[in-house]
């Protein structure tokens, strides 16, 4: 329910934020040319321009619930059809940066808390890099090194089949995944360190536990939970910064879809984009929800 009601009040936002941005629905259909007042009213007619805000909210959310976003201002053609083809895309993009993130992450944060020592500082001085390098300054520096220099990947493009898009999308998602990889790592290690001050894991080891199972049972597993929320906000957010990536790797994703579409002023197209980003966000959070409640039983869902 409460997915609900942030699904709603977000609609409202995102539908309503655009008639307070600059530029007009009938300068992006016209592509700035003037016109006169018979072809500007048969413009706002078409396209529902004329009708009071709550009207057109109404119109816009009853058909974007069944998958209708209207048309195109700049491509003249079904909003859905547009996004269709670059929906795998950033589906791929983000899961596997998701996968970096988690694995990657927490891996490196567990190691630098429980393994002291040359291994644990180099990780910390890693995270610290990563959390310090720009995601577009990633991009570049990637690009240079394994596609200009090494000729290990592809510059530009998606690719064509699973295999294809996946060798083609892997410097872009390392590029995103850089600086979550890090936070992620930094945020675990703290967590794990914290759970293995704690009375119960001193007790446990005292008692003469082997410290594999205690850092199995007693550390991880609850040390997990605060993480756990963590990375779904993380990979949340990878949902919008893939915009960065795709662009700067010439990706045919939403995230540079969506900056094309403002830079065309290319409204439905817009609050397409925005409105699945915010599905995204509160599909991520109630997995989320769920993981917390599988790994923390004390913790009950609604």
């Amino acid at each position: 329910m409460h997915g609900v009601v942030v699904v709603l009040v977000a609609s409202v936002v995102i539908f309503g934020s655009l008639f307070l941005a600059p530029g007009s629905p009938i300068t992006a259909l016209t592509a700035g040319r003037p016109v006169d007042a018979h072809t500007r009213a048969l413009l706002e007619a078409r396209y529902d321009l004329n009708a009071p805000f709550v009207v057109q909210y109404v119109h816009w959310l009853g058909h974007a619930v069944r998958g209708d976003f209207g048309t195109s201002y700049v491509e003249s053609e079904s909003v859905t059809a547009v996004m269709a083809p670059r929906i795998a895309t950033t589906l791929i993009l983000v899961t596997m940066c998701s996968l970096l993130v988690i694995v990657a992450g927490m891996l490196s944060g567990a190691v630098a808390a429980l393994k002291r020592g040359p291994i644990g500082t180099a990780i910390v001085v890693a995270e610290a890099i990563g959390l310090g390098v720009p995601t577009f300054v990633a991009s570049l520096l990637l690009i240079a090194i394994f596609s200009v220099q090494l000729h290990w990947f592809p510059v530009f493009g998606s690719g064509s089949g699973f295999i294809d898009e996946v060798w083609h999308l892997t410097l872009p998602s390392v590029a995103l995944a850089l600086g979550s990889v890090a936070y992620i790592g930094r945020l675990t290690q703290a967590s794990v360190e914290g759970e293995l001050r704690k009375e119960h894991v001193t007790t446990a080891t005292a008692r003469g536990l082997p410290r594999g199972r205690v850092i199995r049972r007693h550390v991880l597993r609850n040390a997990a939970i605060p993480v756990t929320t963590a990375s779904g906000i993380v990979i949340a957010y990878l949902v919008v910064g893939a915009a960065v990536v795709e662009t700067a790797f010439s990706l045919n994703g939403l995230g540079s879809l969506l900056v094309s579409s403002i830079a065309q002023d290319d409204f439905p197209v817009i609050q397409a984009v925005s409105l699945v980003a915010v599905l995204a966000f509160v599909v991520i959070g109630f997995v989320v929800d769920v993981i917390c409640a599988r790994l923390d039983p004390r913790i009950t869902l609604e």
